[in-house]
């Protein structure tokens, strides 16, 4: 079982050079499709159009100004021009999208309130999905979610860049080694100052700062994220730091996550941003808003094997980007924001090393392979990994590298947070998603020794 399980992950992640052959030759391309091309999706549809063993076959958004950039995309690509879906301003357009006969599969890149329905609907057609971050926004869209896959069989991948990015997976090679010994306590977040992205002055020309609309009057994020800070209090973006974090854990191959709590700080950030910095006009609309959502979220979860891992959410003040890993062990530990490492009796006693000289010999047999194609990638080449993981799965008909377990439970953080934060900071038991499947699974990324 573990070397059936080793050989489907090398296909999936395309390090079998016999992934997605068929007798007689090469198979045909992908037929694939994309809901939703604002300026997420339009970046991943830059690293769909560079593959040629992709065909990019009809497009969604009820955006006519977005549909357009992604038709040029494919144009100056070199790319036969999909069928495009939602010009008429339907927002139930990606359902005919789903309707059309022969998809491979789907990317949805849409707004968070829309994943949960669109990839059921999508797994309802047996079309495979590959989702942008965030499952759903209730616990029950995320047990919806878990219960349509599970029903219809149908590959679900959640899109979670950072599992992806270089020293993190290198950093994953390490501890497959044993390198900081027995795992103790993690961190990671969000870290990321987004007044700008959540405010802007609703010119599709400037889409990032400019002034201090959000919502309708908004455009791009502003339009609809900014709603979220609003009415909402809790972990809101815990994948990109949970990911790497359940990873280095072994979350669902042989632990889990037991219990979660939350502390939200006071809400000053956004509105000090708008008042202050953007000087808005006293009556401004945006300067009347009480946002919900704690300027610092800071959520802690427990794991059955005994590990502590902390994240923190932090959008909403001035701040270089951050999100704050640290792996700690009995034998030494990694920090990314100082990249460096201590590692007992490697390392000088009670001084840090530069990360460097490590994460180039533990670099990961996915960066050793492609990191010539992942050049000019988005997000600094994670991009390009994080697509052609789920391309090559669906190509070997191999499990999902980050599955529908690792999607619900990294995602449903938010809800869980949220309650335990309106609840006065209460601990809450996690829910078991895979229903006492996580004791017999397989670690994720399992590639051999370093």
């Amino acid at each position: 079982m573990q070397r059936r399980h080793f050989l489907s992950t090398l296909a999936a992640l395309g390090l079998s050079t016999q992934a997605g052959a068929v007798p007689g030759g090469q198979r045909p391309p992908l037929r694939l499709a994309m809901i939703g091309t604002g300026m997420r999706g339009q970046v991943l549809l830059k690293e769909l159009l560079r593959r040629p063993d992709v065909e990019v076959v009809a497009l969604c958004d009820i955006e006519p100004l977005m549909l357009r950039k992604a038709l040029t995309q494919c144009e100056k690509a070199g790319r036969a021009a999909p069928q495009v879906f939602g010009e008429d301003g339907d927002v139930q357009a990606y359902q005919r999208l789903l309707a059309l006969k022969g998809l491979d599969g789907v990317v949805i890149a849409t707004p968070w309130e829309w994943h949960a329905p669109m990839a059921i609907a999508a797994m309802q057609a047996g079309v495979p999905v590959g989702c942008e971050v965030v499952a759903g926004i209730s616990l029950q869209d995320h047990w919806d979610v878990l219960e349509t896959q599970l029903r219809t069989r149908t590959p679900y991948m959640l899109l979670e860049n950072v599992c992806f990015r270089r020293d993190v997976m290198a950093v994953l090679q390490m501890v497959r080694a044993g390198l900081f010994g027995e795992l103790v306590h993690l961190q990671g977040g969000y870290q990321h100052d987004l007044r700008a992205v959540k405010f802007n002055s609703g010119d599709p020309a400037r889409p990032y700062g400019g002034g201090v609309e959000f919502g309708a009057k908004g455009w791009s994020e502003a339009r609809w994220r900014t709603q979220h800070a609003v009415r909402r209090n809790g972990e809101l973006y815990p994948s990109h730091g949970i990911g790497p974090c359940a990873m280095f854990a072994n979350i669902h191959r042989g632990n889990r996550f037991t219990h979660l709590n939350s502390f939200a700080s006071k809400a000053r950030g956004l509105h000090d941003y708008v008042s202050r910095k953007m000087k808005a006009p006293a009556e401004h609309p945006s300067r009347q808003v009480q946002f919900q959502l704690g300027d610092v979220v800071t959520t802690t979860l427990a794991c059955e094997n005994g590990e502590t891992i902390l994240l923190q959410h932090d959008t909403s003040l001035p701040r270089p980007y951050s999100l704050g890993f640290r792996v700690q062990g009995t034998e030494g530990l990694w920090m990314d924001v100082n990249h460096s490492i201590h590692l007992e009796g490697r390392s000088p006693a009670h001084q840090w090393e530069d990360f460097q000289a490590y994460q180039d010999r533990y670099d990961h047999p996915l960066w050793k392979r492609y990191a010539a194609e992942a050049e000019g990638a988005g997000h600094g080449g994670m991009d390009f990994f994080v697509i052609h993981a789920f391309v090559e799965a669906l190509k070997a008909q191999a499990p999902m590298p980050i599955d529908i377990y690792d999607a619900v439970a990294w995602s449903a953080i938010t809800p869980l947070s949220e309650m335990s934060i309106a609840q006065g900071f209460r601990t809450l038991e996690f829910p078991d998603f895979t229903k006492g499947l996580w004791k017999s699974r397989q670690p994720l990324f399992a590639l051999g020794d370093a």
